[in-house]
């Protein structure tokens, strides 16, 4: 992409009413809009980082066996009546909407019931299971107070993931296959040595769920932290029983803040038993469906980045999620740089590289400022200087050292 041809601007402030550092950086490098409270725009580089984040965990949890569905926004309140979830005593977030004709619908803010009103229509036997459906879907909850950017708000996009078995043990083993998957994808993401698989409460169905926490100055959580086990204890279950049962020791742990970024959970017959998923077993046996469920929030791992990769400058993405690898600087307007930058950015793009080519008749020192800002991994720039040695002049975003290379040198990085 020409940054000329770009629609969006950076700006050198935020909105005086953002207080979080992912807000404020994501709005100024013109990732985000703010519609109002809680509410964002991705705009067209916020909107490539959010896919690359939803592309990443979409391979790992098709590797498990996933299958991706879409569901409707709008849920219809009998399935949620079932199971006792409609009542606004029992669930606090709900946006709810009168239909012209008659009758109230809400906005979801989850999908277990939904889902478990699908599968009824297709279960029938034990040879019907297990399986694993899963969705990217917008979640509305009506939050008191949206805070924390793009981390806490009131419409945002969900990876639910819905498993679907006979029995505990089976649960059991797929369960643990997601906490897997999970690893893998905040590894991508770059928030692999940072993020802990962290123990919380099971509710009723099980003695323990799982959070996945990001360690993070600006996170709303406690936890505490084994690091040579590599596990940690969310503070709300952090007591003796919790830590004999995990084998660690109180002195061992170490009190951070943190963001949860995912999270997994044992429902057991929760929704199946109201909303009458069953099967009937090898003896004959109608039996209710053991479910799991399994979250991501894209939009939250994405401000989770920021918050945890960032600087005095700006950004500094993670290369699997940077909206583009290169950003391609032209500085000066003489015809012989024009010339050789145009060729470049036409060898990048023939070698499969995503380039930013900021083409625009801006003073140096603002290209590279919104640069930094950004934060694209690799800055490479053409002036009339570097083409006097037929080089061109490369700077990791991580790194504070420019060096010249040639093109060819330029494009085997990326082979």
């Amino acid at each position: 992409m020409r940054q000329s041809e770009l629609f969006t601007k950076t700006r050198k402030e935020a909105p005086s009413d953002e207080v979080s550092k992912n807000a404020q950086l994501l709005i100024r490098g013109g990732f985000i809009q703010k519609e109002m409270a809680g509410v964002y725009d991705y705009l067209p580089l916020g909107f490539r980082v959010l896919k690359k984040v939803e592309n990443i965990i979409r391979e790992e949890i098709d590797s498990i066996g996933g299958q991706e569905i879409l569901m409707t926004s709008l849920q219809d309140k009998e399935s949620w009546e079932k199971s006792g979830r409609w009542d606004d005593s029992v669930v606090d977030v709900w946006f709810k909407t009168k239909l012209k004709n008659g009758g109230e619908l809400g906005l979801a803010n989850t999908h277990e019931e939904a889902i478990s009103k699908i599968a009824s229509q297709y279960v029938r036997s034990y040879k019907d299971l297990p399986f694993y459906a899963y969705q990217f879907q917008t979640k509305f909850r009506n939050e008191t107070r949206a805070k924390s950017g793009i981390m806490r708000t009131r419409e945002f996009i969900m990876k639910d993931l819905y498993s679907f078995h006979t029995n505990e043990d089976d649960l059991d083993i797929f369960y643990e296959k997601v906490a897997l998957a999970y690893k893998k994808i905040f590894e991508r993401v770059g928030l692999g040595d940072i993020t802990y698989k962290t123990f919380a409460s099971g509710g009723v169905f099980s003695k323990y769920s799982h959070e996945f926490q990001t360690t993070c100055d600006a996170g709303e959580d406690l936890i505490y932290v084994d690091q040579s086990k590599n596990i940690a204890v969310n503070k709300e279950v952090l007591e003796d029983g919790v830590l004999n049962d995990l084998d660690i020791k109180r002195e061992n742990l170490i009190e951070n803040k943190s963001i949860e970024v995912g999270n997994i959970f044992k429902l057991g017959t929760r929704f199946s038993e109201p909303l009458e998923l069953n099967f009937t077993d090898e003896d004959g046996n109608k039996k209710p469906v053991i479910m799991g469920s399994y979250g991501i929030g894209p939009g939250r791992v994405m401000g989770a980045i920021v918050e945890s990769f960032s600087d005095n400058k700006g950004i500094v993405w993670p290369k699997e999620v940077a909206p583009f690898m290169v950003h391609l600087i032209i500085v000066g307007d003489s015809p012989v740089s024009v010339d050789f930058a145009n060729k470049l950015y036409e060898d990048l793009k023939s070698s499969k590289v995503e380039v930013l080519y900021d083409d625009r008749d801006l003073r140096a020192g603002e290209k590279f400022a919104d640069s930094d800002l950004v934060g694209i991994p690799l800055r490479c720039v053409v002036s009339d200087k570097t083409i006097l040695e037929n080089k061109v002049e490369i700077k990791y975003r991580t790194e504070d050292q420019e060096v010249l290379v040639s093109v060819a040198d330029l494009l085997n990085i990326f082979k």
